[in-house]
């Protein structure tokens, strides 16, 4: 199943665990998806700092949905294998493409290649399928 032709994220789910997103600790429960995707759980976050806020913050900043229980990134799972819920696809999407705005502060502030450069900001892209080691 194709991808909404705005929603171009650079990572997979798979990669995104393997490069160590959340602290390894996001699900307690990997079994709706593929096993391959927790074989290699990174337990440390890539860039070494912690960029999220706890569930109980987002549910209170009213991010989390019926939906998808565990946030965005249990969304992009589910999305990836092709379930589709047009409505809240339209929501997860545009919160997706409000995190380009981080990008753009790597870009004018961080020489390329620095990965040491906005580490919480590299972070929480790499939490939103945002690959900042190719800026």
């Amino acid at each position: 199943m194709q991808f909404d032709p705005e929603f171009t994220p650079d990572l997979t789910p798979k990669q995104m665990l393997e490069l160590g997103v959340f602290e390894g600790a996001y699900f307690d429960d990997y079994s709706e998806f593929p096993a391959d995707w927790s074989r290699n759980i990174a337990k440390k976050n890539f860039f070494g700092v912690h960029a999220s806020q706890s569930l109980q913050e987002w549910q209170r900043k009213g991010w989390i949905f019926r939906e998808d229980p565990k946030g965005w990134f249990q969304w992009y799972c589910r999305y990836t294998l092709g379930r589709r819920v047009p409505e809240m696809d339209a929501v997860q999407i545009k919160r997706w493409k409000a995190m380009r705005r981080h990008v753009g502060q790597i870009k004018n502030n961080c020489a390329p290649g620095d990965l040491a450069c906005r580490p919480r900001q590299r972070q929480a892209l790499l939490h939103w399928a945002y690959d900042s080691r190719a800026m």
